[in-house]
């Protein structure tokens, strides 16, 4: 719950940057982020039922307002990766329409002042809750982690076990280098989600810190409320360009690390 620490600008961004936790296990070895967790599911299943409810009456015709806006997005997103991934694979649209639109909803959580959601929740005895589930690094690696595990698959599929350990061993040096060769290749892919993850993240988290700054600025008499909304303002419309984009990038990233794992080097 709120303190009198949380009245300083320090301890008000302290707050609102702290996730609401449940430690599971012995001594607290396993802590979730509820807030995150539970955010995330609700934007996806927002998501998900907002194009269900525009294709459920799908026709051939003349669509609907919101059937042909839904077809416009997902027509966009299959353009994209079909013209960025080189393979036979179907599961690839699928994946970057769930990658871009599940992000682009968590991203948009942005765009609420936290205290239009915290204050509320506060009121029902949740003393902390961070709203944006992509400015917390579990969210993004989580992601990123899953899109490490694709590429993988996707070498698999495409080269077999003893393909890729060859390609492992033998890239791109020749075989004469192989410890060589092992060290750079883990070395890319481990640094792939980690990049895919960190870039997401950083960006939100710092905007994230940005519109909590101008928030407190806002109450600071007649004087600072003209310049947090002039900022305020400023910085929304920035983001209305840095939300979407962060969306972009990192399922457009995925893409080409999904083609580039079936490319034989």
């Amino acid at each position: 719950m709120a303190t009198d620490a949380e009245l300083t600008p320090t301890g008000y961004i302290q707050h609102h940057l702290q996730n609401l936790t449940l430690s599971v296990g012995e001594g607290g070895f396993w802590t979730l982020h509820l807030d995150t967790l539970i955010t995330a599911v609700i934007m996806g299943l927002i998501i998900v039922v907002a194009f269900w409810l525009g294709t459920r009456k799908a026709t051939a015709g003349v669509p609907g307002k919101w059937q042909a806006f839904v077809e416009i997005l997902l027509e966009f997103v299959d353009r994209q990766a079909r013209d960025t991934y080189h393979g036979s694979s179907k599961l690839v649209t699928p994946i970057a329409i769930t990658l871009f639109f599940w992000i682009l909803m968590m991203n948009l959580l942005k765009m609420v002042p936290a205290d239009f959601i915290a204050r509320p929740l506060e009121l029902l005895g949740v003393g902390y809750w961070k709203p944006v589930p992509t400015a917390d690094v579990n969210a993004t690696l989580g992601l990123s982690i899953s899109v490490f595990f694709l590429t993988l698959f996707f070498a698999l599929r495409a080269k077999g076990v003893g393909g890729l350990s060859h390609e492992f061993l033998t890239a791109p040096f020749g075989k004469w280098m192989m410890p060589f060769n092992l060290l750079i290749n883990i070395v890319e892919w481990v640094s792939k989600p980690i990049s895919l993850a960190m870039r997401l993240f950083g960006n939100m988290f710092g905007g994230e810190i940005v519109f909590l700054l101008i928030w407190v600025l806002g109450g600071a008499g007649l004087l600072g409320a003209l310049a947090g909304g002039l900022f305020g303002l400023g910085w929304m419309l920035f983001h209305i360009l840095v939300i979407p984009l962060q969306a972009f990038i990192f399922m457009m990233l995925s893409i080409v690390y999904l083609s580039l794992a079936e490319d034989t080097h």
